[in-house]
């Protein structure tokens, strides 16, 4: 049978030939086929990250679906947003990427789509059910193969991005399955490009594939500083989340990418709303209003993201994970490659460096993610009475995501992690003084109901 314990919050996820084994890829995909032939749905694309457990996976995933009469398209080993504008390209009722994502090379997993919108949740828990009822129809499907997509996506970037000038730039795929395109797509638009771990390789060895992270951009870091280069790129394992160095070798965090980025389409798009998750800062927040948008504070999680989008019809969304959304000339997922070239669009439109492009808002003192250990039966529990306690006693407290406080001079927020058995704490203030206060009030309410 299959472990539950892989079935997550967006994806399934786990440990090679422990928790994710070819048996249980085989059933998973015949229950996902089962879950497709039930909605009158009759076909999926399946691609894979570079992992070295991912062919095997994938071709066990294939026998699993094709045996509950779901025509299969296999579009071979590419980067998620790939398989993304496969769905789209190709009209497939649901896609299939066999990926771990930015996890490390022992791990695997396998995001799911029904068209362009995400499998998750309470979706993901019914295809458990259906699993360990074992109750699948059955058919033959047919499989077919197409290796076009590749190339078809290239082209499709490349029509879409204008660049005013030939910009400088080094990339950082991080040996994932981002490597083959951004490198190739930047050149052809003209840039100047100096590849590092552009070669996928799923051992990673060079560093872990999370550009998000100050410790994995090092190498890049340096690259960027020993160079006259411009910028710096970073992708995620598999080149849906991105990473940003400026010119000085300084990292850009999730949010302060969003916010260049929604700078340059509300330029154009006066009135517009814009989700961010609730761990963006709130210079986001308040730049969007300053610079004529309708800022919407939301979940966390790439899959509520989209979700959300697509229910408001919005065109740009993102979160500080390092993963942006972009509808507007574009189709609405979140795709690294993407958002590089649209970073990189805005660079050629100015000499002034990426330095410059925020340095006009205040200067705000932050932590990174703080992780408290819990449990997953006690996590929410503690993250509501936590928010009841405030909220009892008047506090500005937004409850979309557990919850957020808001101060005059900053914010706190306490949500609980959707994937792991952890509460998620972030803190934001105008002083390092009034950081710490905001910080220890709420930490310390935490420990009193855990």
């Amino acid at each position: 049978m299959v472990n539950p314990q892989i079935f997550r919050a967006y994806d399934i996820r786990g440990i090679v030939d422990k928790d994710l084994t070819d048996e249980s890829l085989y059933l998973i995909g015949k229950g996902f086929g089962t879950i497709l032939k039930k909605k009158g749905l009759k076909n999926a694309v399946i691609a894979g990250d570079a992992r070295l457990s991912t062919p095997r996976f994938k071709n066990k995933f294939i026998k699993g679906l094709l045996e509950t009469g779901i025509d299969v398209i296999d579009v071979g080993i590419m980067a998620t947003p790939v398989l993304y504008y496969s769905i789209w390209k190709l009209k497939t009722d649901a896609g299939i990427m066999i990926t771990a994502s930015h996890n490390p090379s022992e791990y695997n997993g396998i995001k799911l789509n029904l068209g362009l919108q995400s499998f998750y949740g309470d979706q993901i828990q019914q295809l458990l059910k259906t699993i360990q009822k074992g109750e699948f129809v059955s058919g033959n499907g047919k499989l077919t193969t197409n290796n076009q997509i590749d190339q078809l996506y290239m082209d499709y970037i490349v029509q879409n991005i204008k660049l005013e000038r030939p910009v400088k730039v080094i990339v950082d795929a991080g040996n994932g399955a981002g490597g083959p395109y951004l490198p190739r797509i930047l050149r052809r638009l003209g840039c100047e490009v100096e590849e590092m771990y552009c070669e996928p390789d799923g051992t990673f060895p060079n560093h872990h594939p999370d550009p998000t992270i100050e410790k994995n951009m090092q190498d890049l870091i340096k690259a960027v500083k020993n160079s006259d280069a411009e910028v710096g790129l970073g992708l995620d394992g598999d080149a849906d989340r991105i990473g940003v160095i400026d010119e000085n070798g300084k990292m850009l965090y999730g949010d302060q990418i969003l916010n260049i980025i929604v700078r340059d389409f509300l330029k154009d798009n006066k009135g517009e709303s814009i989700i961010a998750d609730v761990k963006c800062s709130k210079n986001l927040f308040d730049d969007i209003e300053k610079q004529g948008g309708n800022p919407i504070m939301y979940k966390t999680g790439h899959a509520n993201i989209k979700d959300k989008m697509q229910e408001l019809g919005l065109k740009v969304s993102g979160e500080m994970s390092g993963h942006i959304f972009l509808k507007d000339r574009f189709l609405g997922f979140d795709d690294a490659i993407y958002v590089s070239c649209r970073f990189v669009e805005i660079m050629s439109k100015t000499d002034l460096p990426v330095s410059t492009f925020l340095a006009d808002q205040p200067k705000m003192f932050n932590t990174p993610e703080i992780h408290i250990k819990s449990t997953d039966d006690e996590k929410f529990q503690v993250v509501e009475k936590v928010r009841d306690s405030f909220q009892k006693e008047g506090y500005d407290v937004n409850d979309i995501d557990g919850m957020r406080i808001t101060f005059p001079d900053g914010w706190g927020l306490c949500r609980a992690s959707n994937t792991t058995p952890v509460l998620v704490l972030r803190f934001e203030a105008e002083t390092e003084k009034r950081l710490n206060e905001i910080r220890d009030l709420i930490e310390t309410r935490i420990k009193k109901f855990l």
